[in-house]
């Protein structure tokens, strides 16, 4: 048990202090409680006792008030048991959560990859809600049972052992009963929380993907889909219900056939007067008493049983590590020290054990252009990926002013390369905000630049809310030129010193492609820039081509060199004045 909530130490031992002061409420709350039999067995045996009087007024107003001080003590300490523990656990849930959160922040690009984003999002909302569970209800209620249950427990052999004893006769059946559900209990919550990841992602994929879905008229398929996952869902919580719903009734039968032979022979005492009545009563009190405590015991196993299997999946995604970090001595670096020069030097990667680019050696100069055409599959985006680290390859394979990149910190790294990747992804916030992503102090002025440079300034402002026009969930409510620009933006407002556009201007048509392009020579100077493109218009100003074929540049040099050379470019260049001579007929 103990190896189970390991990960949950630190949270903990953060939080002692606070766990102590509950402890010491828990003991006050269940201690005044356990003294409620006791008063009722003074009254009970005083007044049925005539030679101290019998029954007076003075009496049950005595009594009665310390019934109800009792009462009301026990209320202070139970609501300072659960304000505390209660609050503790929602303290722990923000850590863990903000944890969490940071966590899968540093996480390499290709987990991400390789894990669905619903699934990551059940962890992070239904297990984390599960482990609250545990550490708040399920630790009081447990300290509340093991407290009761010990000092009622005392307090019922000074009355009768004999009756104790039998009493607590179901105790190694109720033993079996909790191991056999608790194992069970814990298996299926597993496979439930695994069903709702499924579940998590499928809906979470529909609604990310809603375009294509409609586009393809697939509404009917996808709900039934999701309507199969759902019952299978549902079909798992009512098992893992039926267990719960068994549980429960067990326990308390067990507890009522105790209290049904305490009766009994309990009776029998009275009757030979070998018990008082009010030792009698205070011993069928305490029985009553620890109904709840038994009841809770079945309630804390499936908050137990649901927490540590969520524990278990939330640990197993702390347990991931990031493939790219910063290497052990790295010393973090002005941006004004990297002038942007870039070599690959004998450049070879795989991917998941498949050789992607071979021999890879180039150098681009700081301060000049290289676009990089070819055709699909070729490596022309994983190649620019290695500049970022987005993916690592061997040492010294990847340099910047002649310095291998593992060298600088990732963060001085990225900061000085703006990155535009192939995927145009917006946040659903404003579109200024989306443009000065991650230059907090970027002003307006900063961000009308930006615009004007990326040529969708204009378009911004034909918007009734301009730059506080908020563009919905990944930039929906943009047009695909248009949320390129505005990607391309947020990328030149960082300044950087080496500009990087994976197919960034492959939505957006002919002329808007020659206004941005106009925009970012002005741009471009004394910046390095890599761009990919798959016109022959976008790359033909560059100072230089390189042409991936399978990994391998084949071709290298200016527009007219590699015309001269009569091939792949030659022909992707052919084939483009045709496609426009046609368009134009």
């Amino acid at each position: 048990m103990l190896e189970q909530l390991r990960p949950l130490f630190p949270y903990l031992k953060k939080y002692r202090a606070s766990y102590l002061l509950g402890t010491i409420c828990v003991f006050f709350n269940n201690g005044i409680w356990i003294l409620f039999p006791l008063v009722i067995r003074r009254a009970i045996n005083d007044l049925h006792d005539a030679e101290t009087g019998g029954v007076t007024a003075h009496k049950l107003l005595v009594y009665s008030l310390l019934l109800l001080a009792v009462a009301g003590a026990k209320g202070i300490f139970q609501f300072l048991t659960r304000w505390i523990v209660i609050g503790v656990s929602r303290e722990i849930e923000f850590d863990l959560r903000n944890d969490l959160f940071l966590h899968l922040e540093g996480l390499s690009y290709s987990f991400y990859q390789r894990t669905r984003t619903g699934d990551i999002m059940a962890r992070a909302t239904n297990d984390l809600n599960a482990v609250r569970m545990l550490l708040g209800p399920a630790i009081m209620y447990s300290a509340n049972t093991i407290v009761f249950t010990a000092g009622a427990l005392a307090f019922m052999v000074s009355i009768s052992p004999r009756l104790t004893l039998y009493a607590f006769l179901p105790l190694p059946v109720v033993s079996i009963v909790i191991q056999y559900f608790g194992r069970r209990i814990h298996e299926r919550f597993e496979r439930i929380q695994a069903m709702f990841s499924d579940i998590s992602a499928r809906a979470q994929e529909n609604f990310s993907g809603v375009r294509v879905i409609r586009a393809y008229v697939q509404e009917e398929s996808e709900v039934a889909g999701f309507e199969k996952s759902n019952r299978e869902y549902i079909a798992r919580s009512l098992q893992l219900v039926r267990l719960m719903g068994m549980l429960w009734p067990t326990l308390e039968t067990m507890l009522g056939l105790a209290i049904v032979l305490v009766l009994w022979l309990g009776g029998r005492e009275v009757l030979l007067h070998r018990i008082d009545v009010g030792d009698f009563v205070a011993f069928n009190t305490y029985m009553v008493q620890l109904t709840w405590p038994v009841i809770a015991l079945g309630w804390v196993i499936n908050i137990f049983q649901r927490g540590t299997a969520s524990l278990g999946r939330i640990h197993q995604l702390m347990q991931e590590r990031a493939e790219i970090t910063d290497e052990s001595g790295v010393a973090t670096t002005s941006s004004k020290e990297l002038t942007g020069d870039i070599e690959f030097r004998d450049l070879n990667f795989s991917y998941n054990g498949v050789p992607v680019l071979h021999d890879i050696n180039l150098h681009i100069p700081a301060g000049t252009s290289l676009a990089i055409v070819g055709p699909t599959g070729s490596g022309k985006t994983t190649l620019v990926n290695l500049i970022p680290r987005v993916y690592d390859t061997a040492p010294g394979a990847v340099l910047i002013d002649a310095k291998p990149v593992r060298d600088f910190a990732l963060s001085d790294l990225r900061r000085n390369i703006g990155f535009v990747p192939q995927e145009t992804f917006l946040f659903s916030e404003t579109i200024r905000e989306n443009i000065a992503f991650g230059m907090q102090n970027a002003t307006d002025q900063d961000v009308r630049w930006a615009a004007n440079a990326a040529n969708i300034a204009a378009d911004i402002e034909s918007f009734p809310d301009q730059y506080k026009t908020i563009v919905g969930e990944r930039g929906i409510t943009l047009s695909g030129g248009q949320k390129q620009r505005t990607a391309i933006a947020r990328a030149l407002i960082r300044n950087p010193r080496i500009l990087v556009l994976d197919d960034a201007l492959s939505s957006v048509d002919t002329q808007t492609e020659d206004k941005i392009l106009n925009h970012l020579r002005d741009v471009m100077k004394g910046r390095t820039t890599i761009f990919i493109s798959h016109r022959v218009s976008t790359v033909r100003n560059a100072d230089r081509i390189a042409v991936l074929h399978r990994g391998r540049i084949v071709e290298l040099g200016t527009h007219e060199e590699l015309l001269a050379l009569n091939g792949y470019y030659t022909d992707l260049y052919n084939k483009q004045l045709l496609e426009e001579e046609l368009a134009e007929v």
